[in-house]
């Protein structure tokens, strides 16, 4: 009686509750497919076993759930193409010493959260994830679906690596550090130790490998400016994830760290804030992806040191020409927000979602929250974990679904608040929040 009164209260559906409908139907719909930059006429959508079964003008019948839309927008969930979900909550002195167990009740917490902003869908792109994933796979916490890189694997004093100087020297082959030991990031210093570390990850259940291929803001000992791992050693990682049918990510700002990242066999680069025309060209000649984030102001600066504070300010100031480049050359470009260390900020996922319109239509910004994201995750192949069509409303596809009320097409800062105007969350065809039952 507890859980369903929580449950009740929160808008939150328990899954064992959830899993109770054999099927769903939505009526009277419009539908924002993903793609389309228009809405349908007013439409019926069934979903029966996580998938959407049938797209319909005219009524279905079926024994379920019926939801009346009136008239209002169902869209597909969102995809944050670079989250990091055990990152987002604690401060950078808890997330390396604190409790384990508190930590990943944290990350459970912020998963649901996380949800319940519309994101059914992200990919994680650093840290100890695995846990969290089977525990929301299993249907213990309700969370969106995660593709977890694994362990962040970087280079002695390169952008991932916390260690402080009385940490130094390293003793290859000697006790790992502390956010070694937790799964937060591994450091390998020779194409031998990467493709180890690479495949550890891999063993663990990573979709995707992530690097840091130059320096970075969090890291107090990464200038911006410098580039960290060789090629050959990048090459290691990429011929580690080709073996195992998936694909490398490095963290690359600057024009080095994309050129040699590309010249490694990398298929996509995360963030790019630093990156000149011709590092552009070079991205939209090899099909590389561009996984960036609109960075528009300080927002989270409090919780890093001064020396990092202005690294931000440099990435920022970069946020314009990134999506000015990607638009010239026609980039396959991704969206993801990278939010650490702050719950406030997480808490405006959407609102950065909604900024992408400085550079984009409403339209083409949804688009690349959804079907574009979801393009790019299927880089990994048969270690893809939810192999299907995600991202779009489609027959056929995973019923991850929003119910929203009003045009978000016409008024895209409808996102930045979820809990008014996210009426129907559902997640592979279970629903999470219903304010309509009310």
């Amino acid at each position: 009686m507890l859980l369903g009164f929580v449950g009740t209260v929160f808008g939150l559906s328990s899954p064992a509750s959830a899993q109770q409908d054999s099927a769903v139907l939505f009526r009277n719909v419009r539908i924002f497919d993903g793609k389309t930059a228009s809405l349908s006429a007013p439409s019926t959508v069934l979903v029966r076993n996580k998938i959407i079964e049938k797209i319909s003008a005219g009524d279905v019948t079926a024994t379920g759930q019926v939801i009346d839309g009136g008239g209002r927008v169902l869209m597909p969930g969102l995809i944050d193409a670079h989250w990091h979900a055990m990152l987002v909550r604690p401060s950078p002195m808890a997330a390396l010493a604190g409790d384990i167990g508190y930590n990943n009740l944290l990350a459970a917490s912020e998963a649901t959260a996380t949800l319940m902003r519309g994101f059914t869908t992200i990919r994680d792109m650093g840290g100890p994830s695995f846990g969290l994933k089977q525990a929301i796979d299993e249907d213990l916490v309700a969370g969106p679906r995660i593709y977890p890189s694994g362990a962040i694997i970087t280079v002695t004093s390169g952008h991932g690596d916390f260690r402080q100087l009385a940490d130094l020297p390293r003793t290859i082959g000697g006790m790992l550090s502390r956010m070694e030991r937790i799964g937060g990031s591994m450091v390998a210093d020779s194409p031998d130790e990467v493709r180890v570390r690479a495949r550890e990850q891999l063993m663990q259940g990573a979709s995707q490998v992530k690097l840091t291929a130059g320096g970075g803001v969090a890291s107090p000992f990464s200038p911006l400016d410098v580039s960290t791992f060789t090629e050959p050693e990048l090459r290691a990682a990429v011929e580690a994830a080709d073996n195992w049918g998936t694909y490398v990510a490095t963290h690359a700002y600057t024009p080095v760290a994309i050129q040699r990242s590309i010249a490694a066999g990398v298929r996509c680069i995360e963030h790019g804030h630093l990156m000149d025309e011709a590092s552009a060209k070079l991205i939209a000649e090899k099909g590389v992806w561009l996984s960036t984030q609109p960075f528009l102001d300080l927002s989270g600066a409090a919780t890093l040191g001064p020396s990092e504070q202005d690294k931000m300010r440099q990435v920022v100031a970069g946020t314009d020409r990134v999506y000015a480049l990607a638009k010239k050359y026609n980039i396959k470009t991704a969206f993801g927000t990278d939010v650490l260390f702050s719950k406030a900020l997480a808490d405006k996922q959407g609102s950065m979602l909604a900024a992408l319109t400085r550079w984009y239509t409403p339209a083409e910004a949804l688009a690349m929250a959804t079907s574009t994201n979801a393009e790019l995750l299927t880089l990994s192949g048969l270690r893809n974990p939810y192999p299907g069509k995600l991202g779009v409303v489609a027959e056929g596809a995973f019923a991850d679904l929003l119910l929203v009320d009003g045009n978000p097409l016409d008024n895209i800062k409808l996102i930045e608040d979820p809990a008014k105007n996210f009426l129907v969350i559902m997640k592979d065809g279970k629903i999470y929040k219903n304010t309509l039952a009310r």
